[in-house]
C-alpha cells in the first residue's frame, strides 16, 4: 500500500537573474501616473488644459510686445477700410421724401453730408436726432437703400394757424407747436390767424372756433386772445365779437343763429359783447349812437306834445 502524504520531491530553486536585466514591476511613480490617467478629468487636463493653457500663454509673450500690438492693429485697420471703401459700401444719393422744398434744404443743410461716404461712417441715429429737433419736423426715419440711395422719410408738421406774433407772424400747427417763420414759407397758402399772448396754448380752442365761425365767410379775419384767458372774434371791417372765458363755442353758435335770423352783423354795430350769457350787449357806432338819441329825443318830445294837448 501507498502511503496517504505523499513524499515531498526536492525544492526547485529560483534562477539567478541575470546581470543588468530590468525588473518588469512598475516604479512607484509609474503606477501612480497609470492610475491618475484613469481618471477622465486627468486625461481632459493633459489632453486640452495643458495645450490651450500653453497657446495663451504664447500668445500673452507675443501680443506684450508693443510692437506686435501696432501691426496687429494696422492690419486690422488696413482690412476695414478695404471694407468699407468698397462701392456697395458707399452712400452716393440722399432723397428726402415728405418734405416741402423748403424744410427739404433745411435738413440737408442739418445732415452735412459730404458725398460720398461710407455707410459705416454714418451714424444713422444721431442724424436722425438731428433732423428730429427741427421745428417743422413731427418726425424722422433713415435708410440706407441698394445703390448708395439714403432715404430721409419725414414727417412734416403741418401748418394750421397764423399766429401773430411781436417778433413777427409764425406757423404753428393744430397742437400750437411751433412750425416756422411766416416769411420763411412764403408759398404757404392763406391760413386762419389768431393773435395775443398765449394763443397757441389754445390752439385747440381756436380751431373750435375757426369751425363754428365758417358762416361768416369772408368777413373773419381772426381771434384775439384776450387776458390767456378768452377769445375775441375780429371782423375784416374791424368789428368784434367778445366771447366768454368758458362756453364760448355755444356763444358764438348762438351769434351765428342770431345773425341768420335778424341779420345782427349787417347792422350798425362795433362790438357784441357776450360775455354775460344772460345778456347781450351792443356797441353802436357814432352814427348809429346819433341816430338813436335823435330818435329817442323825437319820441320823448312826441310824447310830451300829445301830453299838452291833453292837457
Amino acid at each position: 500500500m501507498r502511503p496517504l502524504i505523499a513524499e515531498r520531491g526536492p525544492v526547485a530553486q529560483p534562477r539567478p537573474q541575470r546581470p543588468g536585466r530590468r525588473d518588469p514591476a512598475p516604479s512607484r511613480w509609474a503606477y501612480r501616473i497609470e492610475r491618475m490617467w484613469l481618471v477622465p478629468r486627468f486625461r481632459r487636463l493633459c489632453r486640452v488644459g495643458l495645450p490651450v493653457f500653453a497657446v495663451f500663454m504664447a500668445a500673452g509673450f507675443w501680443f506684450s510686445d508693443p510692437a506686435n500690438m501696432r501691426r496687429i492693429t494696422d492690419t486690422v485697420g488696413e482690412i476695414r477700410r478695404e471694407i468699407e471703401s468698397r462701392p456697395e459700401f458707399q452712400v452716393n444719393v440722399v432723397g428726402i421724401e415728405g418734405a416741402s422744398p423748403a424744410l427739404a434744404d433745411e435738413i440737408r443743410v442739418v445732415l452735412g453730408i459730404d458725398l460720398p461716404v461710407s455707410s459705416f461712417e454714418l451714424d444713422l441715429d444721431m442724424l436722425r436726432a438731428r433732423i428730429s429737433g427741427l421745428p417743422g419736423v413731427a418726425g424722422a426715419e433713415l435708410r440706407i437703400r441698394g445703390s448708395g440711395y439714403l432715404a430721409v422719410l419725414i414727417e412734416e408738421r403741418q401748418p394750421a394757424m397764423v399766429w401773430q406774433t411781436r417778433g413777427g407772424a409764425v406757423l404753428i400747427d393744430e397742437t400750437g407747436t411751433f412750425v416756422a417763420a411766416l416769411s420763411d414759407r412764403p408759398d404757404t397758402p392763406p391760413l386762419p390767424q389768431i393773435a395775443g399772448e398765449g394763443a397757441d396754448l389754445a390752439a385747440a380752442e381756436a380751431i373750435e372756433l375757426f369751425e363754428a365761425a365758417s358762416p361768416l365767410g369772408d368777413r373773419l379775419r381772426g381771434l384775439v386772445r384776450v387776458g390767456e384767458r378768452r377769445w375775441d372774434v375780429v371782423l375784416t371791417d374791424g368789428r368784434r365779437i367778445l366771447l366768454p372765458a368758458h362756453g364760448a363755442r355755444a356763444e358764438l353758435d348762438r351769434l351765428i343763429a342770431l345773425d341768420d335770423l335778424q341779420d345782427l352783423l349787417a347792422r350798425d354795430v362795433v362790438r357784441v359783447d357776450m360775455r354775460n350769457p344772460e345778456r347781450l350787449t351792443l356797441q353802436l357806432t357814432p352814427h348809429a349812437l346819433e341816430e338813436m338819441r335823435r330818435m329817442q329825443d323825437f319820441i320823448r318830445q312826441g310824447q310830451q306834445g300829445q301830453g299838452d294837448n291833453r292837457g
